[in-house]
């Protein structure tokens, strides 16, 4: 049972079904403002959908709902143009899930967990499920597991995370045959947890521990709804019915603060560094007076950037400012120098 059979979820129904939701997903909290484009594939329809413009709920709503899209569904043209542009290739299903693959058999200390890979005749790769209940090591079991922290970096629509479609055909696949990494942790939750709301705050939890950026802000918001609606199947899959509107919106706070708008190299919002002129901090006023580069840029040292950098939140960690658990802190903080 699935409410979003088709790989495109559609803005609009996002709207209709689930209150305040989207605007959720749109949100930016390193600037407390929303993501913004981040690519000039849409500046042909008018200023709002400039670079550097937010990426707000009437652009891609009512007649504008169909604005945003996968790319498997995007125009040829345009495909090509995104991959020249900003290196745009996703992955397939069956790649994602071998290195997915690789990360678990470290983690298990075996293969073949979760599925076996399988090769066809015609050469085409996919994967049989293991439809066992999952067994864990001595010295592990599934809190742990759904516990562990994993990053998808320059995630586009996020296909190690969440495989609701293949990024490459754009075919649909089903909840118990998916291979993200929150595909795993939500099926170890399933397996493990039979009340409601045990099983949502574990799905919960999940979620706090699984991140990932990208550069383009409409790649990132359908990243952001896959992972809501791998969250509402996963639950309808286990329970024949929907979470309560408030869990759906908890689950995609969560969301807008893990998967997040950043340039990967810097650490920073995308394009947020700065060239000024000496001694001022103003932007090319006087020719005369030398022109000062981002630090950062200039030497590749990532501490060193002028630009916003971009916060992520550890939810089990108190904020000393609040007394609360969740403490911001800077990404590129927590980038060894090797």
């Amino acid at each position: 049972m699935t409410y979003f059979p088709e790989i495109d979820i559609f803005e609009n129904e996002l709207i209709q079904k689930y209150e305040g939701v989207l605007e959720q997903l749109l949100r930016d909290h390193t600037t407390e403002q929303n993501i913004f484009w981040a690519t000039d594939n849409y500046e042909h329809l008018g200023a709002e959908y400039s670079y550097h413009a937010q990426i707000t709920k009437d652009l891609i709503s009512g007649v504008n709902g169909s604005v945003i899209m996968p790319r498997v569904k995007k125009d040829k043209e345009l495909q090509q143009v995104r991959s020249r542009s900003m290196a745009e290739v996703f992955t397939p299903s069956w790649i994602c899930n071998a290195q997915n693959n690789l990360i678990d058999a470290a983690w298990f200390g075996k293969k073949n967990v979760f599925n076996k890979e399988i090769v066809k005749k015609d050469g085409s790769r996919t994967w049989q499920v293991n439809k066992n209940k999952i067994l864990f090591p001595e010295n592990k079991n599934w809190r742990k597991y759904i516990l562990d922290t994993r990053l998808e970096i320059a995630c586009g629509e996020a296909p190690y995370i969440t495989s609701r479609y293949d990024t490459t055909n754009g075919q649909y696949i089903p909840v118990e045959k998916r291979i993200g990494i929150l595909d795993r942790k939500l099926r170890i939750v399933s397996e493990n947890v039979e009340e409601s709301g045990k099983w949502l705050e574990a799905a919960q939890d999940a979620y706090k521990k699984t991140y990932a950026y990208e550069w383009q802000g409409d790649s990132l918001l359908l990243a952001r709804e896959a992972m809501l609606m791998t969250f509402i199947e996963n639950y309808v899959l286990k329970f024949g019915k929907e979470p309560l509107p408030k869990s759906i919106k908890y689950i995609a706070y969560i969301i807008s603060w893990n998967t997040w708008q950043m340039d990967g190299l810097k650490g920073v919002i995308p394009n947020s560094c700065m060239a000024v002129q000496e001694g001022t901090g103003n932007l090319f006023i006087n020719d005369d007076i030398p022109i000062q580069h981002c630090p950062g840029c200039k030497t590749g040292n990532i501490n060193l950037h002028n630009g916003i950098y971009s916060l992520i939140k550890d939810w089990y960690v108190k904020d000393k400012s609040t007394g609360k658990k969740g403490r911001k802190i800077k990404f590129a903080s927590l980038i060894q120098k090797h």
